[in-house]
């Protein structure tokens, strides 16, 4: 992929100005939810570890968040809850295939983390099985939106953060559907900007059905700068004409460590280069949505 195909590709989501802080219902001030997807189609970009620490970040700074797990590999259930607790919930009654389904609400499923300011709806292995799921389904597009907005409008949250599957079919247009922003996390290797045109093509389209999506912004993960593919990948990326956050996040073995002991890396060791970044650059995202 050249860097000129990616900028043509990338024209098709230009940034747009943000949103009103809130609505006045009945008199009363009821505060806006943003929902924001983080989303890659290609695997190994950081999305999971991305979304986990920039919302517990978020729920540092005392906002309301709830972190939405629609992966089947469960990795961001797995950021907060140790395997035999994920399993179980994969598997019972409580979860996003179940909210799919139309067998469980999503209000339902909401999952205390143990950490302040901090919820989750976990996923489920039988999300593998979504696409067939959803097919035969009237307005297929719209079922995630529709099961979320009972939550949203309550205003109970400030934000909520849905961490999509590495593929662009039907689940996805879901996703980005139910949500308000975009944030595309991309690895800073040699292969990390594979497909990114087609993303922001697929992005694009979505548009056509969701056209107040917003790409917020592409955040640059697994970075060092000692290699020359970080330069040429933020190079590249700049000629996209999109956002490129401030902040991005390098290398730290703290993460994979964070990761065994199924924790934020945040939580796991706080004054880690990585742990820093991330709260960094959830401040830079909270400012973007204000």
């Amino acid at each position: 992929m050249t860097s000129r195909s990616f900028a043509e590709y990338a024209g098709f989501c230009p940034l747009s100005a943000g949103g009103s802080g809130g609505a006045f219902i009945l008199g009363v001030f009821m505060k806006k939810t943003t929902v924001i997807c983080f989303t890659n189609n290609k695997g190994g970009s950081g999305k999971s570890t991305t979304c986990a620490n920039v919302g517990y970040a978020l729920a540092l700074e005392g906002k309301k968040v709830l972190i939405v797990d629609a992966d089947m590999q469960l990795n961001l259930t797995l950021s907060f809850f140790d395997e035999d607790s994920v399993f179980d919930m994969a598997s019972g009654p409580y979860n996003l295939f179940r909210v799919m389904q139309g067998r469980a609400s999503l209000e339902d499923c909401i999952r205390e983390t143990g950490f302040d300011n901090l919820s989750l709806i976990p996923s489920s292995t039988l999300m593998s099985g979504i696409e067939f799921e959803l097919f035969p389904k009237l307005q297929r597009e719209f079922i995630l939106k529709k099961a979320l907005a009972g939550v949203k409008e309550s205003g109970r949250f400030d934000y909520i953060l849905i961490d999509a599957p590495p593929t662009l079919g039907t689940w996805v247009v879901n996703i980005l559907v139910a949500s308000d922003k975009v944030i595309i996390p991309v690895e800073a290797s040699p292969w990390g900007l594979f497909g990114l045109a087609n993303m922001f093509e697929f992005i694009g389209e979505i548009r056509g059905i969701a056209p107040g999506l917003e790409v917020l912004g592409i955040t640059v993960t697994k970075v060092s700068e000692r290699k020359n593919y970080f330069k040429q990948t933020m190079q590249t990326l700049s000629e996209s004409g999109n956002y490129i956050f401030e902040n991005y996040v390098r290398v730290d073995v703290n993460i994979e460590k964070a990761q065994d002991e199924c924790k934020p890396v945040i939580a796991y060791s706080p004054r880690s280069r990585s742990a820093q970044e991330f709260i960094a650059l959830a401040k830079e995202i909270d400012k973007k949505c204000q």
